[in-house]
């Protein structure tokens, strides 16, 4: 006889801001620090609820929320785009933030760390600025989004990695973002406590929700968001 599944812990929160629809998960006591998560390309917030549920046991509140184009949030994706980051973190009040980002999440976690004023973030097989910006022209992101308007960002090149600790992930068997991007983008990482990782093998999505790597970014932001 099969012991019943307990059911998924729903969010403490929903709501909208700015347009951009989000959830969110407390731990049961006072948070220490709140994380944002940033959805792939063509994802959704709901798709990251486990890695939510997750940073709440380490002393963490997590927020997931719908990009422009993406799940309900109004679309579509356009110059904003950073700007949105910053909005959803403000939902955190005092709190320290740090962002967690996978594939065009994570070049969105790079970018807007800085305006967020993000004390630590993880980004998962980011994407470049051209190949991002490729895509969104070729049609082929899977999401509703205005090229015009998204150039306006992408046209700025890579953004500057922030001088703070980021712990930066890849498959070497990555077939959307080649495992070169991270390799180039890890020595340009200046803060002491920031980490590369390549993992031999695997593919685009395999690290998001591997339980050894999402249990690794929970302990490095847990570690390092607390002001």
């Amino acid at each position: 006889m099969k012991t019943p599944q307990q059911a998924p812990t729903p969010p403490t929160e929903t709501g909208r801001e700015q347009g951009l629809e989000w959830a969110r998960f407390d731990p049961l006591d006072s948070p220490v620090g709140g994380v944002l998560i940033l959805h792939g390309a063509g994802s959704r917030k709901e798709n990251h609820y486990d890695v939510a549920r997750l940073m709440t046991a380490a002393g963490l509140s997590a927020i997931c929320f719908d990009q422009r184009g993406h799940g309900t949030s109004d679309g579509p994706m356009d110059e904003r785009l950073l700007e949105d980051v910053v909005s959803v973190a403000g939902l955190f009040g005092q709190l320290p933030v740090g962002l967690r980002g996978s594939s065009m999440g994570g070049f969105v976690a790079l970018g807007a760390a800085r305006a967020a004023d993000a004390t630590a973030v993880v980004a998962i097989c980011p994407t470049t600025a051209a190949q991002f910006g490729e895509g969104v022209r070729a049609g082929r992101m899977g999401f509703d989004a205005d090229p015009k308007a998204i150039a306006s960002v992408l046209d700025r090149g890579e953004p500057d990695p922030p001088d703070v600790p980021v712990l930066l992930l890849h498959a070497d068997g990555d077939e959307v973002v080649p495992v070169s991007r991270s390799r180039a983008l890890a020595p340009l990482l200046t803060n002491e406590a920031s980490r590369y990782v390549e993992v031999p093998g695997g593919h685009h999505r395999s690290l998001q929700h591997d339980p050894e790597f999402v249990a690794l970014s929970v302990k490095f932001l847990a570690q390092h968001i607390p002001s």
